[in-house]
């Protein structure tokens, strides 16, 4: 009992730390990436902060996971390093007994991290989706990267070489107007603004001391300049209707909501095969299917009327063909992307034991407790794992692979990885020399991890 407690507190103390340091790394890279479109551009500090908060939630999902492992790495590399497993080995206790409670605690993560994405996850998307449409609302200025086309608005592509304090403002505008078919503008601008009209059902922006360069049809051209124009463009992408709708995509929803949406594209599925065999086989396959073709004015038969109104009829059912096959294809891609989300919401909180698996072996081998090692280890098997996830959402969306596989071969592989290294480490006591991984850590770290290797 004593050595339980006692290994449990060895991992837990690491397993805190390192939630709190990826947290940190994933909130500074949030507020990098973000920065630009919402620090000084005059939205209220509540904003951001809720903002923050409610992507806390996608990051708890990928933090618990990953410090699973750096504790694994650290509690059982340092018991390894202080020949700790060497005098349990000696006591006559068995290895696997040490197990036990790191399993238990990785279970109850894996439980916790299931009913989190199930209950939690979903609600904070949909929210985090609604207050970014809020905020890109109030400004919509704020959806113009500087120097980068911004192209969300149909018919325009808009370049704005910068965006000034009260993200309003756009310096050195250009803008490529394809709105009206036939008829290409370009207009440019030392500076304009980007505003509302009174009903929201517009864009407006000003634009100030630029010219218009108009091209259509038969190499028309014609060039005009302004000190000031007024151009309106649709604003239906920034629609109040979106802010407050209760529409949830495949990230916002929970497992039982998935699966019924998957179900109801199962039903409309059936129904297309459906539509498919009453137009389609009748047409090609008349008598087989047990109805006739569709009389063609048999008084006519090889007169130049008939065989129009016979091509006719075969355009028609291919037509109808392609129109189904297509509504089909939709239909699969849409269930295998809700049945991704599905298996994902399990995958990812089982990778807890998976990574517990892995490392227990790993930090036994490699017999470093330092979180110099444990980093360098932990962030290969991140960025392997996270690969294999990544790629295997994109076979499944594809439909190149089912959503489990795609889902699980992750899991999958790394398990029977841990698996193997475990019992081959219980059984010959193997050590792996990371040695070579010094020139890659940062030197404070690596004079820590020398001292240990020297002592």
């Amino acid at each position: 009992m004593i050595l339980s407690l006692y290994i449990a507190r060895k991992f837990f103390i690491p397993f805190i730390f390192s939630v709190f340091s990826l947290f940190s790394i994933f909130i500074l890279q949030f507020l990098m990436r973000f920065s630009e479109q919402l620090i000084g551009k005059g939205i209220d500090t509540i904003l951001i902060i809720q903002l923050i908060i409610y992507n806390l939630a996608w990051m708890m999902v990928l933090v618990v996971p990953m410090s699973v492992l750096v504790a694994t790495l650290m509690a059982f590399g340092g018991l390894a390093q202080n020949n700790e497993i060497t005098a349990i080995r000696a006591a006559g206790l068995s290895l696997y007994k040490l197990t036990v409670i790191p399993f238990i605690l990785a279970g109850g993560l894996v439980w916790f991290l299931i009913y989190f994405n199930n209950e939690v996850l979903p609600d904070a998307n949909h929210k985090t989706k609604n207050l970014m449409w809020e905020i890109t609302a109030t400004r919509p200025a704020l959806s113009i990267i500087p120097n980068v086309f911004m192209t969300d608005i149909t018919g325009y592509a808009i370049l704005a070489e910068k965006v000034t304090q009260d993200s309003n403002k756009l310096l050195n505008v250009k803008i490529y107007d394809n709105s009206r078919n036939g008829v290409v503008n370009i207009l440019t601008a030392k500076r304009g603004d980007l505003n509302f009209n009174e009903d929201r059902s517009k864009l407006l922006m000003n634009l100030y001391e630029g010219e218009i360069h108009e091209q259509g049809a038969d190499n028309y051209y014609r060039k005009l300049k302004f000190s000031k124009h007024m151009l309106l463009m649709n604003s239906e992408q920034f629609s109040l209707k979106k802010i407050t709708s209760d529409y949830r995509s495949d990230r916002e929803l929970s497992i039982a909501e998935l699966d019924l949406r998957a179900d109801s594209l199962r039903k409309v599925f059936e129904e297309h095969v459906q539509i498919m065999k009453r137009l389609a086989l009748p047409f090609f396959y008349g008598d087989s299917a047990g109805s006739s073709v569709p009389s063609m004015f048999a008084g006519d038969v090889g007169s130049e009327q008939w065989a129009m109104r016979l091509e006719g009829r075969v355009q028609q059912q291919l037509n109808t063909i392609e129109t189904t096959l297509a509504a089909q294809d939709y239909l699969i891609s849409q269930v295998y992307a809700y049945r991704v989300e599905v298996d994902k919401k399990y995958s990812i909180p089982a990778a807890c034991v998976v990574f517990l698996l892995l490392g227990i072996p790993l930090a036994m081998m490699t017999r470093r407790g330092g979180f110099g090692a444990a980093a360098s280890i932990s962030l290969f098997f991140f960025l392997l794992y996270w690969s294999f996830l990544i790629g295997g959402e994109k076979l499944a969306d594809r439909g190149l692979v089912s959503p489990f596989i795609g889902m699980w071969a992750a899991n999958f592989i790394l398990a029977a990885s841990g698996a193997y290294l475990f019992f081959r480490s219980v059984r010959d006591n193997t050590m792996i020399d990371l040695s070579f991984l010094q020139r890659f850590l940062p030197k404070k770290f690596r004079k820590e991890e020398d001292d240990v290797q020297d002592s």
